[in-house]
């Protein structure tokens, strides 16, 4: 998939682009069932004309850049949605910075910008709920009449729906948020993970018979918290079973910072540096302070007999 970062990157600034396409354009936030369902009637179209396939994100996204820390929790981060789009199909893949010039950009402007001159697009696919420009004063009508005048055609896609409800990323976030991971891979059309590189950490789970993976979530908000059974690709891993926490760890420390630790069932290598994917299947608990060390301890036992079981391995499979 070819990439292009910030409209510097697109003509008439840069020598060459992305254009002539077909695109559309979002956050694409989890790469759902929804987005799927755009980039695959997109794919359609780009097929018909012998087009390249066009996506165009945000980062930060709109609500990041507006409401800070007060911001949705965010499904994936950059490089997990890049690589969700590329195994979509999409052909190329554009980057805008969203800040204070793109912010204020009018609607007008932003189409003679992006669209034409700098992707010489063809063929626009937007969803049903599709808003842009400053104050959110673009939408469907907008884009029409813009086409009709610069020559590129634009298709409203209806929402993808299941068991009549709307799948959106926000209806994502709830169902993680509840704990109900069964909702989430059905929105999603797959288990929710996480990519991440393994840091090192204190070593404190290694210390009371639980050694694990850390790795820090890179996000501002986080959708996920407490106690979780897993399991864990990548490093030559596949689908191997696991427990793990992700949250502020009450019980070792007073900090904020939200920490992913992750114990793999019978697994004694080393991973420091190793990129992996976290695959949230069970939610067991909230995360909790305990008194001592002690208790933690025993309650970290019960969480890893109660994962083994619903993960379906066996003690001497899992060692630990």
């Amino acid at each position: 998939m070819e990439f292009f970062r910030g409209l510097h990157s697109l003509p008439p600034a840069a020598e060459s682009g992305p254009g002539p396409c077909v695109a559309t354009i979002g956050n694409f936030d989890g790469v759902h069932r929804g987005h799927l369902q755009v980039v695959r009637a997109l794919k359609k179209e780009g097929e018909r004309q012998e087009l390249p396939v066009v996506v165009v994100v945000f980062e930060p996204t709109p609500q990041e850049f507006f409401a800070g820390d007060r911001s949705p929790a965010r499904l994936t981060r950059f490089g997990e949605k890049y690589h969700l789009l590329e195994k979509a199909g999409v052909d190329k893949l554009i980057c805008l910075r969203f800040d204070s010039e793109l912010s204020a950009m009018g609607p007008g402007k932003f189409v003679q910008r992006l669209l034409i001159d700098g992707m010489q697009l063809k063929h626009l696919v937007v969803g049903d709920d599709f808003r842009f420009g400053k104050d959110r004063a673009g939408d469907f009508k907008f884009l029409v009449a813009a086409g009709e005048q610069a020559g590129f055609a634009v298709e409203k896609t209806d929402s993808f729906v299941l068991d009549s409800v709307r799948v959106s990323s926000s209806g994502i976030r709830q169902a993680l948020k509840q704990g109900d991971l069964a909702q989430a891979e059905r929105w999603l059309g797959r288990p929710y993970g996480m990519k991440g590189r393994v840091i090192e950490g204190e070593k404190l789970g290694r210390k009371l018979g639980f050694p694990t993976a850390n790795i820090h979530p890179r996000r501002t908000v986080c959708p996920v918290h407490g106690i979780y059974a897993v399991r864990v690709n990548g490093a030559g891993l596949a689908q191997w079973p696991g427990v793990a926490s992700i949250g502020s760890r009450p019980t070792v420390t007073d900090g904020e910072e939200i920490v992913l630790e992750v114990h793999l069932f019978g697994f004694s290598g080393n991973l420091y540096g190793e990129s992996l994917e976290v695959l949230w299947l069970h939610k067991l608990r909230e995360e909790k302070h305990f008194a001592s060390l002690e208790a933690l301890t025993e309650e970290m036992k019960n969480d890893a007999d109660l994962a083994r079981k619903l993960l379906g391995i066996d003690k001497e499979y899992a060692g630990n």
